[in-house]
């Protein structure tokens, strides 16, 4: 986060800042591993069903399950860094006062749809946590794992964009 010349930064919300920083690299890290590990498993499973003729029964259900965790993860690690689709292009034509107010109304709706994840996340996770996911022996419990995480990281980093705001500063993206 950048800060004005000859202001000091708040320890706080800096350290709110590198924390959400940081957990936004580590969400993008484990999305791209996710990704090599579902490239694995998608061609091992290639390979079985089209070398050995006897495709792995577990290796389409792990990899439906690993999409979910890829995609929803580095969703929320774009809510943090701009890197979703957004209004900017029509914000950027108005004054300077007006433009804040809608972008802190666009980060406390996005912090209600994370709110909403988390609680129907959670919710939908309790009510199928009994039934088995086929041929991989785990809860269909962790398929609503990820969009629980993602909500509740949509919403740590909308706060972040909201003090940011607030202090008229930017927040830098976390590959920086």
């Amino acid at each position: 986060m950048s800060h004005p010349p000859g202001s000091r930064p708040d320890t706080a919300a800096t350290g709110f800042t590198r924390f959400n920083a940081r957990l936004a690299r580590w969400g993008m890290i484990l999305s791209i591993a996710g990704l090599f590990v579902i490239v694995i498993i998608v061609g091992y499973q290639v390979f079985g069903r089209y070398v050995l003729n006897s495709s792995p029964t577990w290796a389409e259900n792990l990899a439906l399950v690993l999409i979910l965790y890829v995609t929803l993860i580095g969703a929320a690690v774009g809510v943090r860094d701009a890197g979703h689709i957004g209004m900017e292009s029509l914000l950027v034509l108005l004054p300077e006062g007006p433009r804040n107010k809608i972008e802190m109304l666009i980060h406390v709706l996005v912090a209600v749809f994370g709110v909403a994840m988390v609680y129907n996340g959670l919710l939908l996770g309790i009510s199928v946590a009994p039934y088995k996911l086929a041929n991989i022996n785990l809860s269909e419990a962790w398929r609503y794992v990820p969009l629980v995480l993602s909500g509740a990281l949509i919403v740590l980093f909308s706060i972040e964009h909201l003090i940011a705001l607030a202090k008229g500063v930017e927040v830098e993206p976390a590959w920086h």
